[in-house]
């Protein structure tokens, strides 16, 4: 029998900001507890049925090129499939065979070899900056180069080659379009920057200045920054290119180790299992309480949100005193009989165990907690 999968994240509210491969990415993190938001920044448009790219690619099968700069994985499947779209697949396949391809990245050199190619030279660091230093140190001068872009449009590779003396082919296979719902994207920057998200997850550097750009249109960059630095929310990125936008807006993500979605989930499920082993101490056992729920000895606990908010606000005293006052205030309504808040306590103790909270006469109440 498989193992089942860690609940690590159960509570933490997740923001997917990508179109593309959002489903397969939010069910991830859901098998790993976690509650899942969708709010594309960007909508991917494809190229299939583009004039220009059928022209690009007869004048590629026209004029072979000697070096073919594969940018991104999901371009060249696009490429291929617009190419067999018009009749052109097998010449295409036929020319590139022939010519040296440069893959920028693992997810390149994995659609290249699906097309039945082979890369002959990889940039494991995934940007065109580390393609560009190598190309252009071997010398590009009277090569013929054929560069298939990616959605974010120019990225410096033609131009450098071009001033290096090559002639270069570019073809651009799809495109960043604008989100597919506004409206979805304006709540979800302000609900980041309200306090109601854990995870704010990015797979590409265009959807990371595009989230970035909708928090300005609704003035809360300040308050998002504020609540990235003080760690109540967190930014994971799925490489170093999607995190560049975000470090330029001083934001420091979450990276995994490679450039994979997988390796995203693990990153973050890791992160998690760290912050699970930092979580506060009870004599009920390590209570940990995020935004959407709250985790006692690894079981999520069946709180009102009103009874979230009072656990949140004894969690955060870490042991210390809260007053019957603060406990009214987090309370909904403007009441101020103090019945009301041991109503309130005592719901909470039912839901949790009746010996993790304790009162402390005519103070208030408290977390019973245990050193480590």
């Amino acid at each position: 029998m498989a193992e089942p999968i860690s609940q690590t994240m159960a509570g933490c509210v997740v923001l997917v900001t990508a179109d593309r491969r959002s489903g397969e990415l939010g069910a991830a993190l859901a098998r790993r507890g976690a509650t899942v938001r969708h709010a594309p920044a960007m909508s991917m448009v494809p190229h299939t049925d583009d004039a220009a790219l059928a022209q690009g690619t007869r004048e590629v099968i026209a004029q072979p090129p000697d070096v073919v700069v594969v940018t991104t994985g999901i371009g060249f499947r696009g490429w291929t499939e617009a190419a067999d779209a018009v009749g052109l697949l097998d010449a295409l396949l036929d020319v590139l065979g022939r010519a040296r391809i440069v893959a920028r990245g693992p997810k390149a050199r994995g659609a290249i070899q699906a097309a039945g190619l082979q890369a002959d030279w990889v940039a494991e660091s995934e940007t065109s900056a580390e393609i560009a230093e190598v190309l252009l140190g071997e010398g590009v001068a009277g090569m013929r180069i054929a560069v298939q872009h990616h959605g974010a449009g120019a990225d410096g590779l033609d131009a450098a080659f071009a001033a290096a003396g090559a002639h270069v082919q570019s073809l651009v296979v799809y495109r960043w379009g604008p989100p597919p719902d506004p409206a979805a994207l304006a709540a979800s920057v302000r609900s980041a920057a309200d306090g109601e998200v854990d995870v704010v997850v990015f797979t590409s550097a265009p959807g990371a200045a595009a989230w970035l750009a909708a928090a300005d249109d609704a003035d809360v960059r300040a308050p998002l920054r504020r609540r990235f630095t003080d760690g109540g929310l967190l930014a994971a990125a799925v490489g170093p290119v999607t995190a560049k936008p975000l470090v330029e807006a001083g934001i420091t993500p979450l990276i995994p180790d490679r450039g994979r979605l997988g390796s995203l989930v693990r990153a973050l499920v890791a992160h998690y299992d760290d912050q699970r082993t930092r979580a506060l101490a009870t004599v009920a056992g390590p209570l940990q309480v995020h935004r959407g729920a709250a985790v006692l000895d690894g079981r999520v606990l069946a709180l009102s949100p009103t009874g979230l908010e009072v656990l949140r606000l004894l969690a955060d005293a870490g042991g210390g005193v809260v007053g019957r006052g603060e406990v009214l205030a987090a309370l909904p309504g403007d009441s101020r009989d103090p019945h009301a808040a041991e109503v309130a306590v005592a719901r909470l103790r039912e839901a949790t165990s009746r010996d993790l909270i304790r009162t402390v006469v005519k103070r208030g109440y408290r977390l019973e907690t245990v050193p480590r």
